[in-house]
């Protein structure tokens, strides 16, 4: 029998929960439950399991209402029976599924949000599973946020922060929801939207990313001895070497065995946060060349750094490089299948490839398994155009 059961409205409030809905701020109550009886054939065949069921119905009814109905039956006559079921409020469906104290630490939160920072409401009431989540750190985030609103655009490292409870690894370890937080209560000057940087995006100042480099002409007037470089980003941005050619590859092997080649350096680079590059201005007048992993993350990460640097072209990430390695193809982890709008027709021809498991599930090509004769073909032909 398919009947709707205590069990079945159990089950049926607990995925409100889990969604959210219960503790939400949408007006959700009286909330129907969806109900399930007898047919007029089960009825008759079946009466004394219905009446049970019936019974099994009411022993609960004290937390839901039961709406009824009368049934004319040519057999049995006239009978009364469940038609729907309503929760009437939050308090009862809580009580269904034995969440009355997540309810009460939830409206405490709620309180404490009026009081401190009442702007936060609107952004506390649409997510109370996350705050809940929360719950043992929510009074130092509400510190945190309420510091920065304070002190906008501080300018000041995030380990320079300090007031009681709160210290470095705290923000480090929220950076998520507070930028969440902070970028619904903060005005608009005091938040930059267009990255997603935690420190550029509240005004903190950033660590210096570097930039490890190596020069592939030693034509380059600087000290032999100069062979592995690593500089601030801001360093690297004002280094404008007169070399004409930029290698960029993901991999450290890779990088530290890339053969010499004229007028040229390469350097190591680091995945999505290659955009540490961008503050490099004299490498829009360069040729780049970008060697990545030909898997769905290295063709992201290609489109990414062309939207700084629209010039650059791929090496070693194409269909013949691909298929000459087929018995070292990978499996990868987690692809991404995102539309890629900077890549070339051939880029997004084998992006497809890959997203549409032509040739496999999954498929990657870890950049270090290419053997190293086909990379200096490659290179040597390069030479030549």
């Amino acid at each position: 029998m398919s009947w709707t059961s205590p069990q079945d409205i159990h089950q049926f409030l607990q995925r409100q929960w889990n969604r959210g809905r219960l503790l939400a701020a949408e007006e959700i109550f009286p909330l129907r439950i969806p109900l399930k009886g007898p047919t007029s054939g089960e009825l008759a065949d079946l009466f004394p399991k219905v009446q049970a069921w019936i019974a099994q119905l009411r022993s609960h009814e004290g937390l839901y209402r039961l709406e009824w109905g009368t049934v004319r039956h040519r057999l049995l006559g006239t009978n009364r029976l469940p038609t729907r079921i309503w929760v009437d409020d939050v308090e009862h469906a809580l009580a269904l599924i034995g969440r009355l104290e997540e309810g009460k630490r939830y409206r405490q939160l709620l309180e404490s949000t009026a009081r401190r920072c009442p702007e936060l409401l609107p952004w506390a009431s649409r997510r109370p599973l996350r705050c809940l989540e929360l719950a043992e750190s929510w009074e130092r985030l509400l510190d945190v946020v309420s510091w920065l609103q304070s002190h906008p655009n501080s300018g000041l490292y995030i380990r320079q922060v300090d007031f009681p409870g709160v210290h470095t690894k705290f923000i480090e370890e929220h950076k998520s929801v507070l930028s969440e937080m902070l970028t619904w209560v903060l005005p608009e000057e005091a938040r930059n939207l267009e990255t997603n940087v935690f420190e550029r995006r509240f005004g903190f100042r950033e660590r210096a990313a570097r930039v490890r480099f190596r020069l592939l002409d030693r034509s380059e007037q600087l000290p032999d001895d100069w062979t592995d470089i690593s500089l601030g980003s801001d360093e690297f941005a004002r280094f404008v070497p007169s070399l004409k050619r930029v290698f960029v590859t993901e991999n450290e092997i890779n990088y530290l065995v890339f053969p010499p080649f004229p007028d040229s350096l390469v350097i190591f680079g680091a995945g999505y946060s290659i955009e540490q590059l961008a503050c490099a201005q004299w490498l829009t007048e360069r040729e780049i060349y970008y060697w990545g992993d030909i898997d769905t993350h290295g063709f992201a990460i290609l489109d990414q750094l062309r939207k700084h640097f629209p010039q650059v072209r791929s090496l070693l990430m194409d269909r013949a490089t691909f298929l000459a390695h087929r018995e070292h193809w990978v499996t990868e982890n987690k692809p991404t299948g995102r539309p890629l709008e900077r890549l070339t027709p051939d880029e997004q021809a084998l992006y497809q490839t890959l997203c549409s498991h032509q040739l496999g599930r999954n498929l990657r090509l870890e950049q270090e398994i290419i053997r190293y004769p086909w990379v200096l073909g490659y290179l040597e032909r390069l030479i030549q155009t």
